[in-house]
């Protein structure tokens, strides 16, 4: 498994990475932005490429002024890019930066 997508994260701690309350990580999951992997016990599991895509939802939601129904249209259209996806999201948000880890 890649390490950049095993689940590690709980949900309180993805909220706490994020800044965000614990609720609006929910709602990204009902709004089909961020699904985390989910356990036996059905506990939810965040991965560092999931924190990623959260820092970028906030990025766009606060940053750039999209709503959610934005967030979604983005997430399609850079999904359609394909191995572009990066450099474009360079180039589209230049002052979007991902931390180093």
């Amino acid at each position: 498994m890649n390490p950049n997508t095993k689940p590690l994260f709980t949900l309180s701690i993805a909220a706490e990475i994020i800044g965000v309350h614990q609720r609006t990580l929910m709602l990204y999951e009902n709004e089909d932005l961020v699904i985390p992997h989910r356990t036996k016990t059905n506990r939810r599991r965040y991965s560092p490429a999931d924190i990623d895509k959260l820092r970028f939802v906030q990025h766009l939601t606060r940053k750039e002024g999209l709503n959610l129904a934005g967030v979604r249209t983005m997430f399609k259209i850079l999904d359609s890019l394909g191995d572009k996806k990066e450099a474009k999201v360079a180039e589209i948000f230049p002052d979007f930066k991902l931390p180093a880890n």
